[in-house]
């Protein structure tokens, strides 16, 4: 303590306090601590459905499920330096599942979700409740519950993935265990489960659904439980077009109908059905629909608004 505080040179200060794993908070950091205004380290993605569609019926034919029960693929932010994070908080996914198979439950703390694109016969199991995941579903398997599938129909079945997986990576919260009899027990089949919106009720929502200048007829869905991803949907008739804004949500479109366009930040994306548009922070967005389009929108926004962190401002 008599050294540290008889220190002749601001060089021997630093080299005392590096020493000591800290940093002078008075001089200029390498990355700065403050910035005017946030600046997202992820790039704007798309991916095509129907390449991850023949991509996955090869997997189909090359991956069984003594290889890997969960037949999926990951979408990989862009940018260089990111594993397996599509944006900074989610990760998405395509999975598919061939007739017969089934995929043995497990739990995590992560929070998850699917969006059903093409499926008649499959099903999920969540807390011992098995219900239906039908073309144009949407599953929630929130975090810390048991969870499988299984697959009745005679088709190869495809769905979307979400998770907050990259969040709890960086919260250090990641938990995981597998199901100590292998496949959960059914203690009841819930085709109105908790745990499903079907794309009936879905429709059924969309037609009363409110219109927003941005997002157009949209609908919120309460997805219990789940308080780290915000799920919409949207439907936009032909020729829509929304007003651009930004936001400080990380975003995901999956589109479930249609087909239109995206601008999101300097890049322009034509979309069509089953296609992944990422959308980080704070970058200008820009939608239009140049057919009947549903379009289903995962985000990180009631979190941060959760946190009074999220910020919206209209664009020209």
């Amino acid at each position: 303590m008599q050294a540290l505080d008889q220190l002749q040179s601001l060089d021997a200060l630093r080299s005392a306090l590096k020493d000591r794993h800290m940093v002078p908070g008075w001089e200029k950091q390498s990355r700065p601590l403050f910035t005017p205004e946030m600046r997202s380290e992820y790039e704007p993605g798309h991916w095509r459905y129907a390449q991850v569609h023949a991509a996955m019926l090869s997997a189909g034919r090359l991956i069984d499920t003594e290889l890997a029960e969960r037949r999926n693929t990951i979408m990989v932010n862009p940018r260089a330096g990111h594993d397996v994070e599509t944006l900074n908080t989610l990760i998405c996914a395509y999975q598919s599942i061939l007739p017969g198979e089934k995929a043995r439950s497990h739990r995590h703390a992560t929070h998850a979700m699917r969006v059903i694109l093409d499926a008649r016969g499959a099903y999920s199991v969540v807390n011992g409740h098995k219900h239906p995941m039908e073309t144009g579903d949407i599953v929630l398997t929130p975090g810390g519950s048991w969870h499988g599938h299984g697959h009745e129909g005679d088709a190869q079945g495809f769905w979307f993935d979400c998770l907050d997986l990259p969040l709890t990576r960086r919260l250090e919260t990641v938990f995981f265990e597998e199901h100590p009899l292998g496949f959960e027990p059914i203690t009841q089949t819930t085709p109105e489960s908790p745990y499903r919106y079907s794309w009936a009720s879905t429709q059924s929502k969309l037609r009363d659904a409110t219109d927003h200048p941005h997002w157009g007829p949209h609908i919120a869905l309460e997805a219990v439980g789940m308080p780290t991803i915000t799920i919409q949907v949207h439907r936009w008739a032909r020729g829509w077009v929304g007003r651009p804004y930004r936001h400080t949500a990380n975003t995901l479109h999956v589109v479930l109908q249609g087909h239109g366009q995206t601008q999101v930040g300097e890049h322009n994306f034509a979309w069509e059905f089953g296609d992944t548009i990422a959308m980080p922070a704070w970058q200008r967005i820009a939608h239009q629909a140049s057919a009947d389009a549903v379009v289903v929108s995962l985000s990180d926004a009631n979190l941060q608004r959760w946190t009074h962190l999220y910020r919206h401002q209209a664009l020209d």
